[in-house]
């Protein structure tokens, strides 16, 4: 070994690169190495897939919710459990029963329904052609083709085109009302839910659950689906004061307790069953379940 000095260098290298290696390996398997990569990865890279265990989920790395799930594992998993053991315990989980999952972004909460084995069939409605694509690929690379249907195209009052504003930072934000100056603005094909559920041959009354996430745009999708709400369909949404504004809120009150009575406002550590006619106007944002 003394004649060949090079040897020596060239085992030692590797052996150093190896250890490095694998304790660049440890850090970034952590919570914060996995923060500080994925906000360090250049545009170049427009997507990435995780393996979460049972699923796999492809996103956008610069994207608010493509970052959670790859620093989590998953986004707001914990959300559809808990509504699930919430419908299971008040008896709403029919047997045979569609979810109408309105505002799919790119098939998170979509995945973790479909694995839930809670509806025997979905119908995901997204509007954004840019979590679209992502949906698709989601919904496809988990093998949920029977499942799910997929609709790209936002829920409002009548066929046509409408403004769509995209969230520069978080595709979850991006709306039908524009939120910040940053906002672009582009068009989309919009129809109402009743024929939406139409151009797919599916029955409203197989429809068990509606679940809904559009930023702000929900008292128009609400008028576009009567029938459902008619049949007192369980309802959960983001109920935002915020968005509507003070009058707003209080026509969307009155517009949803003329078909509902009683609610359950779902709070971080609790929920609350209310009358319908008393959603607190003064908080910005929360969940609520409509109950039948």
């Amino acid at each position: 070994m003394s004649g060949r000095p090079w040897l020596t260098t060239k085992y030692w290298k590797r052996r150093l690169r190896k250890a490095r290696n694998a304790a660049a390996s440890r850090f970034f398997d952590t919570r914060f190495g996995r923060r500080l990569l994925i906000e360090n990865i250049g545009p170049r890279v427009v997507s990435m897939t995780v393996d979460a265990g049972d699923h796999l989920m492809t996103f956008s790395p610069s994207d608010y919710i493509g970052r959670k799930v790859f620093r989590k594992g998953h986004f707001e998993r914990e959300a559809v459990d808990r509504l699930i053991v919430i419908l299971r315990e008040r008896g709403l989980l029919r047997k045979d029963a569609t979810l109408l999952e309105i505002g799919g972004n790119i098939g998170t909460q979509t995945v973790y329904f479909a694995l839930s084995g809670a509806y025997t069939k979905i119908v995901s409605i997204e509007p954004d052609p840019r979590n679209f694509p992502l949906l698709q690929r989601n919904i496809r690379q988990n093998r949920l083709e029977e499942k799910v249907r997929l609709v790209n195209c936002a829920a409002g009052e009548s066929e046509g085109e409408i403004d769509f504003f995209l969230n520069l930072d978080n595709h979850g934000k991006s709306s039908a009302i524009r939120q910040s100056p940053r906002d672009k603005k582009i068009s989309v094909p919009v129809k109402p839910v009743s024929e939406i559920l139409a151009g797919l041959s599916v029955d409203p009354a197989s429809i068990g659950l509606v679940w809904m996430d559009i930023e702000g745009y929900e008292p128009v999708a609400c008028r576009s689906m009567q029938p459902l709400l008619e049949r007192r369909v369980p309802l959960y949404m983001e109920f935002t004061p915020l968005f509507y504004g003070p009058e707003g809120t209080k026509a969307f009150k009155n517009m949803l307790s003329g078909f509902y009575e009683d609610c359950l406002v779902i709070f971080e550590d609790r929920e609350e069953e209310i009358k319908v006619r008393d959603l607190p106007g003064d908080f910005d944002q929360y969940n609520v379940l409509f109950l039948p």
